[in-house]
């Protein structure tokens, strides 16, 4: 099924169907990317299946959300494929890219960089958005132009600022302790310094919170977990998302846990939740 553009690295039998590492030259990023792909056995043999992409936060790549996560084997139940992109380009060499976890390599936070020397690589909004599913849809024809997406940390904060900028496309939308409002942050801070050039304005285009003040919405609920235990909570702000999502009529399904913290141990916890809800309106 691997086209000529795209370089098989793995493939393993799973869950009645299959999990594949792939590789290809990004334009977008200017460097290859990797990326993750389950594919249920309804896929294999040939028909069209429900799809959704999966984020993953800081430090992690396209290998992360597929081991840890334990959603391959809800998918297989509901015959959805999964797509899981890396979290930022690889080998830019970029000076300071591999010095702090915040920022760099395995920290893309899903934005378009304008600032050099970031700006040439950086461009995960782009990749993510707009580059990665035209090439999953050409590889892959049985996977739908409409697909649902969720994300975990930094990937649910993608998650929810795809879905709200181009709901068309992402039809359903979930994220594990999102971090909310990035533009509050220091994260963000430290992000927007040196991805915008100091150009703190720039977060409107992927901040949740402030997508939603801005007037975007999505017709679906967004459905967020969130560990009260989580020791990034302050960061996070689940509360803001809560208040921007009611000032602005948006449906928000917000679940709050007590005693679950900010792993995996987590997703793991309260995932075939959100292939469900995934699943009930990607087959609608």
């Amino acid at each position: 099924m691997v086209g000529d553009t795209v370089q098989l690295l793995e493939r393993h039998a799973c869950c009645g169907g299959e999990v594949s590492f792939l590789s290809h030259a990004s334009r977008e990023l200017g460097l290859d990317a990797k990326v993750g792909v389950f594919l249920p056995r309804q896929a294999l043999e040939g028909a069209s299946v429900p799809t959704i992409y999966v984020l993953a936060g800081l430090t992690c790549t396209q290998e992360t959300f597929l081991i840890k996560a334990n959603a391959v084997r809800y998918a297989a139940k509901h015959g959805i494929a999964l797509i899981a992109p890396d979290t930022s380009p690889r080998g830019a060499n970029i000076a300071g890219e591999d010095d702090s976890y915040d920022i760099g390599t395995g920290a893309g936070y899903y934005v378009d960089a304008t600032a050099q020397p970031w700006s040439e690589h950086y461009r995960m909004a782009s990749y993510v958005g707009k580059e990665l599913p035209a090439l999953m849809e050409e590889t892959f024809p049985f996977i739908p132009e409409r697909c649902g997406i969720m994300g975990h940390s930094m990937g649910g904060m993608g998650a929810l600022s795809f879905a709200l900028s181009a709901p068309d496309k992402w039809k359903t939308v979930s994220a594990f302790a999102p971090l909310s409002s990035p533009s509050r942050t220091d994260w963000g801070e430290k992000a927007a310094n040196l991805y915008f050039g100091g150009n703190q304005s720039l977060w409107q285009q992927y901040d949740p919170c402030l997508l939603l003040k801005a007037g975007k919405h999505h017709p679906g609920t967004l459905l967020v977990d969130q560990g009260l235990s989580d020791n990034f909570l302050e960061k996070l702000q689940p509360n803001l998302l809560q208040e921007a999502a009611r000032s602005a009529g948006q449906a928000l399904t917000l679940r709050q846990h007590e005693g679950f913290d900010h792993s995996y141990w987590f997703v793991q916890s309260f995932i075939e939740d959100h292939i469900n809800h995934h699943a009930a309106e990607l087959r609608a």
